[in-house]
């Protein structure tokens, strides 16, 4: 998964207004007069004397809230305001206000270590920040637990810290606060991902965890792209799913349908052809493929999965005739309308050490010995 960007930052200002002292008790004056010298601790001295002196005492937890939230004790803050508001509603719109500034602060602080991070090129350090940065959105989310953004953006700390299960609850909560575009793209993102690590270790037990990892993955995606239609993120994982879970026949009718419907989006083509060339409907894959090409002629994966599409047909042909004996004439003519598709897509991907070792293979099958030695020299050198 890559690495993911921030949303922007906030700026409020908080101002601490004080009413008259006249009629305060001389706790709350004393309080009001060490906040103004930002001495917090002998604030909080005489503010803890105020309320145990006098528990209904509105505007002494209103400054406790405010002394804690310059002193960055968030879950006492929230605890003062609160019993601040049980007793009245006369510092309410002061709190509001007041929790907005501490989250702002908090969000903005969140944001800075996130790209101190992400620009710091010791892992160790980097590591730190995104942990700090975590810490300030967690401060964040206890000052205002209903700001999308903050979730969003300590789920994108989590993934970048490849910490996918800890970025799998604010992802839910940005779902259900905002239907997120983001909120559904990765959490089926993330699902999917680990249904593959948990399959790639190859026990029965781990099979069955990660076919329940696929189920919700199709799950929180279908949500989205009931949402999101067009979003080729979600088709995309969608498929990849439906393929993982079994679901291939399901899948297939879907996407046929979406196809139908909408035969000039090329996100439809392309899912629709992932999930033919996944049940081994090769005409009927490049079929698709090609439609989509026809549609955005520098489509990268659907020119990559059309390559893939003749290399497999080929391959089942190759079989088939050597099972029968006899010469696999149809096959390297498979392979052959691979190559066109394989060479386009190094030349847009130049990096791709799998790819040009295929494309190394695809040249051998076709005896362009001195193409395919080249091919896998530049596969050796990537990868060197």
């Amino acid at each position: 998964m890559k690495r993911l960007s921030l949303v922007f930052s906030v700026m409020l200002i908080l101002v601490m207004v004080f009413s008259g002292y006249q009629c305060s008790s001389t706790e709350l004056t004393s309080a009001k007069l060490y906040i103004q010298q930002k001495n917090l601790d002998k604030a909080l001295e005489a503010l803890n004397k105020e309320v145990e002196k006098n528990p209904k005492s509105d505007e002494g937890y209103y400054l406790m809230g405010y002394v804690y939230g310059e002193k960055e004790r968030t879950d006492k803050m929230v605890d003062a305001y609160t019993k601040s508001l049980s007793i009245s509603k006369k510092y309410e719109k002061d709190i509001k206000a007041a929790r907005k500034s501490f989250w702002a602060n908090f969000f903005n602080r969140g944001v800075g270590f996130f790209n101190r991070a992400v620009s710091n090129t010791n892992e160790d350090s980097s590591k730190m920040y995104f942990e700090r940065s975590i810490f300030t959105f967690e401060q964040a989310v206890i000052t205002e637990p209903d700001s999308p953004d903050t979730y969003k953006n300590m789920a994108f700390v989590y993934m970048n810290l490849q910490k996918y299960d800890e970025a799998i609850p604010p992802l839910k909560k940005i779902i259900e606060l905002e239907n997120s575009l983001d909120g559904y793209k990765f959490l089926g993102e993330i699902y999917y991902n680990q249904g593959q690590m948990l399959q790639s270790k190859g026990t029965h037990e781990d099979s069955v965890e990660a076919k329940k990892l696929f189920v919700s993955a199709v799950e929180v995606l279908q949500e989205g792209k009931k949402l999101y239609p067009d979003d080729g993120d979600i088709l995309l994982f969608l498929s990849n799913s439906y393929i993982a879970a079994d679901k291939i026949d399901v899948a297939i009718d879907a996407f046929k349908a979406g196809v139908e419907k909408d035969p000039t989006n090329r996100f439809y083509r392309y899912n629709y052809g992932v999930l033919l060339l996944g049940a081994n409907e090769f005409e009927k894959a490049a079929e698709q493929f090609k439609a989509a090409i026809e549609l955005d002629s520098k489509y990268e994966n659907a020119i990559y999965n059309l390559a893939v599409t003749y290399v497999k047909w080929g391959a089942k042909l190759g079989k088939e005739a050597e099972d029968k004996g006899v010469e696999a004439t149809e096959s390297k003519d498979k392979y052959r309308l691979s190559l066109p598709h394989l060479e386009a897509y190094v030349g847009m991907k130049t990096d791709d050490i799998a790819v040009w070792e295929l494309l190394g293979k695809v040249y051998s099958v076709l005896g362009m010995l001195d193409d395919a030695q080249k091919a896998f020299d530049k596969a050796d050198a990537l990868r060197k």
